[in-house]
This record gives C-alpha cells, sequence and structure tokens, in this order.
C-alpha cells in the first residue's frame, strides 16, 4: 500500500486462465472481458469472492482462484457498489473500458481461500504467489 492513499481491499475470482493473463501483464490488469460481459465486477470480501470460484471457475475450468488486491479508494468512488443478494454480496461494477484499475502493490492470491475452490484431488497448472 502506498502511503497516505486511501485505499480499498477487493477480491476477484479468478480460474487459471486469467490469472496467468493476469500475472503476464506483471499484475497489473485483468483480461479484456468477453463479449457478453461488459463489465469488472470485484468483490467487496473474500468469502463472496471464493463461493463464486467454487461455484463458476472450479466448474468451467477444474480450479478456481480468489485474488485480492488493492485499489485506490479516489478512483473507486465514481463507482457505485451492487448488492446482488444477501447483505454481504457485494460487488462493484466497473465498465470494460475502465478495467485498468490503479491497483496498489501487487495482487496476491489468497491461497487458503484457493485451496478451498479447488475440486478435490485438482491442482492448478501453474502455482502463483
Amino acid at each position: 500500500m502506498i502511503t497516505g492513499m486511501e485505499t480499498v481491499t477487493l477480491w476477484r475470482p479468478t480460474g487459471a486462465h486469467e490469472l496467468e493473463l493476469v500475472a503476464e501483464s506483471g499484475w497489473t490488469r485483468w483480461p479484456p472481458r468477453l463479449p457478453d460481459q461488459p463489465i469488472f465486477y470485484p468483490v467487496l470480501n473474500e468469502d463472496y469472492a471464493t463461493r463464486i470460484a467454487r461455484e463458476w471457475n472450479v466448474p468451467a475450468g477444474g480450479v478456481g482462484h480468489v485474488t485480492r488486491f488493492e485499489v485506490r479508494k479516489d478512483h473507486l468512488d465514481a463507482h457505485e457498489v451492487h448488492r446482488v443478494g444477501g447483505d454481504t454480496i457485494l460487488e462493484y461494477w466497473i465498465p470494460v473500458e475502465d478495467r485498468h484499475l490503479p491497483v496498489t502493490g501487487q495482487p496476491r492470491v489468497s491461497s487458503d481461500r484457493a485451496k478451498k475452490a479447488r475440486l478435490a484431488g485438482r491442482s492448478p497448472s501453474r502455482r502463483m504467489k
């Protein structure tokens, strides 16, 4: 975290391929969304991100990861938080053209949550730090 700058912690569930693309970018951005997904939706808590990884990423690709990262609050102030379920089911809806968030520091894979999101007996093709 950069001193003197307020940040917000966000989480992003990802599959193995998306995580590799983030790593290839130098951990500075997420890849473009699919045509039918015009928004980037980082979530506001790790439990919700883990649930998405387990219920969506694992069935679709065999593994789900949860990334944790800090974004400058002044950037997020331009975007609304959306409640898409219960009280803790919160996410930002950031238009695809604005997905290059001012991330401070390096995103990290939340390994304890990634383990819970994996299929039993299945491990990712490449472990990221």
